[in-house]
């Protein structure tokens, strides 16, 4: 630890490239950045005022720091991503140092082999990868197994080894799958042809295997060889299938690297194709943590770096949406259309079906991050100072004419909480008013919640535009909430939001989940309060017909309804069940204007 104070440490910042590292009174490393000019970054960190709670916290807690200072942009990359993963600062993105894909290795030897492997050794030969799927690795050495016979033997195949005759054919040459190269069946120079085809098929390059082989065909097809010339062409047929589905854009676009970012609240997902002669050869979408509220700029870089160097890519462009500060060795592309940009956004694509995924997957396997994912966002989108995890939302779009109701639904972190659920029969207002109705059961829903003091909740959604909003707007003016409760009105047309005191509406992504949670509590609402609106008009036409039988007192109403629970079954019980809990007398007058006097 140094015994330097911060402001003359910062003073004696250099204004160079480099890395700098914030370390705590204990010492622990809490975070690690790179900067073009390391005295203006860091001393930004002490002179700004931040918004975000977190880079606050970080700011009080750096006791000392650190700097090392590199000559590039691109070194500085390098060491801030190989520090973050080797220490873990706890404000820095979450980054994970992850060497299990498999490669597929062309072995260094003579006769070389060609298998999958997780393991990679210097020295050892060609490693092509990693790969992401498994599945894949076994497509292309399927591919290659059959197009090219290989040995799959470990034999040390030394020419004075196979000229003493050490070695015989196995299994395989019988089967045709090698041509016995141990026995001396075939020569280096043709095995190594063989190799030749499949390094480029590894890098993409179908064209030389594709040449070779109709050049091969249409000789034994010249030669009578009918039988080995339809091998040979079903070789072809297999290689054009798969170059067809791996083929997506301008075959002269090749050795390029293809990065888009997509993010929310709390995570980033950056997405990585790489191609080669217009094929994608690999497909990567990485996972971010957010920690300091780090921008798409700042995230992309950091996961260009990292995957770069764990995919061991060496291409020297890429495509990106937007410009990134890699150093001068990398060529940057911003494509705005054609191929370049067809690519482009197909990984921004890869990238939205990979968060849906892990939403999808969230809401099985951890509910809880899903829900505070959802809430963050809600926050982010809605401006609101604190996130909604109480909602409640009111409806009384279905009073027309007689037996005016209003519903209230809750949702508890994004999900419907029904037991919490409310029906208002409106008491005050006179007719069909919307405005006043909206104004007294937002006025009785919060002032019950504030003499049992129930918790309140963080926001309220009307049904509704300008005029519900202000509405229920007097309600928390009377019960002295204003203020204290985030509230909106949700237009039907077009989805605006409304806010108190903003003429202009808000609008949100079509494909938000914010905008759905509104939508689905606002949908809840509806069902909710139509219904009790058609039990309460069913309700009351059947108590009103009870009533208007004539000889039937209200007393007599009651007994049957206690007995029978409702005006329905009264009217289809048989004679014998009225008499029982009425009389003769009263009973014969209910069967009969129900069922008709058949005597």
């Amino acid at each position: 630890m140094s015994d330097t104070p911060l402001d003359i440490q910062l003073k004696t910042l250099p204004n160079s490239p480099g890395v700098y590292q914030y370390f705590d009174t204990n010492g622990t490393i809490i975070y690690v950045g790179k900067a073009k000019n390391l005295k203006k970054r860091v001393s930004s960190y002490f002179t700004k005022n931040h918004e975000y709670g977190k880079t606050r916290v970080l700011v009080k807690k750096i006791a000392n720091i650190k700097h090392i200072v590199v000559e590039t942009e691109t070194d500085a990359l390098l060491l801030e991503n190989n520090l973050i993963k080797k220490h873990q600062p706890r404000y820095n993105v979450l980054l994970k140092d992850d060497k299990s894909y498999p490669w597929i290795c062309i072995k260094k030897e003579r006769f070389p082999r060609v298998f999958s492997t997780r393991r990679v050794f210097k020295g050892g030969g060609e490693y092509f990868g990693p790969y992401t799927s498994v599945k894949t690795v076994h497509t292309l050495l399927d591919l290659i197994k059959g197009l090219y016979p290989l040995r799959t033997c470990n034999y040390d195949l030394a020419e004075a080894k196979i000229q003493a005759g050490k070695y015989k054919v196995c299994l395989e040459y019988h089967l045709g799958n090698c041509k016995g190269a141990c026995e001396g069946n075939e020569t280096e120079t043709q095995y190594n042809e063989n190799i030749k085809a499949i390094r480029q098929i590894l890098k993409g390059n179908f064209k030389d295997s594709l040449q070779q082989f109709k050049k091969q065909m249409k000789q034994l097809a010249k030669d009578m060889l009918f039988e080995e010339a339809q091998k040979i062409k079903e070789k072809i047929e297999v290689l054009e299938n798969y170059q067809a589905r791996s083929t997506i854009v301008n075959p002269k676009i090749s050795n390029v690297d293809v990065f888009s970012i997509m993010s929310d609240e709390t995570y980033g997902y950056v997405n990585f194709l790489q191609l080669s002669y217009g094929s994608i050869i690999r497909s990567h979408t990485l996972e971010i943590k957010k920690k300091l509220e780090e921008s798409d700029k700042e995230l992309l870089e950091l996961a260009i770096t990292e995957i770069r160097q764990r995919f061991h890519s060496n291409s020297k462009e890429i495509y990106v949406p937007f410009e990134v500060d890699l150093g001068e060795n990398i060529k940057v592309t911003v494509p705005k259309l054609g191929d370049k940009k067809h690519i482009l956004d197909l990984s921004l694509r890869n990238a939205k079906y990979y968060r849906m995924e892990r939403f999808k997957q969230d809401k099985i396997v951890d509910p809880d991050r899903h829900a505070n994912r959802i809430m963050a966002q809600m926050k982010a989108d809605l401006r609101l100072s604190e996130e909604p995890r109480h909602i409640e939302c009111f409806d009384n779009s279905n009073i027309q004419g007689t037996n005016p109701v209003a519903a209230c639904v809750v949702f508890k972190n994004g999900k419907p909480s029904k037991k919490e659920y409310r029906h208002f029969n409106i008491k005050t207002v006179e007719g069909p008013d919307d405005f006043a109705s909206m104004e007294e059961v937002v006025h009785r829903r919060y002032k019950r919640l504030l003499d049992e003091m129930q918790p309140l909740p963080q926001l309220i959604v009307i049904d509704g535009g300008k005029g519900q909003l202000s509405s229920a707007l007097k309600s928390l003016d009377l019960l002295g909430l204003r203020g204290k409760i985030a509230i909106i009105g949700i237009a039907k047309r077009l989805e605006e939001l409304y806010y108190p005191n903003d003429p202009i509406p808000l609008y949100l992504d079509k494909k938000s989940e914010t905008l759905k949670i509104i939508q689905q509590l606002r949908n809840e609402a509806h069902r909710f309060g139509i219904e009790h609106h058609r039990n309460k008009r069913s309700k009351s036409a059947l108590n009103t017909e009870l009533e208007t039988i004539p000889g039937i007192g209200e007393k007599t109403v009651v007994e049957l309804l206690k007995h029978f629970k409702s005006a329905k079954r009264v009217a289809n019980a048989k004679l014998d069940e009225l008499e029982a809990v009425v009389g003769n007398s009263r009973a014969e007058k209910v069967y009969n204007y129900y069922h008709g006097n058949n005597n």
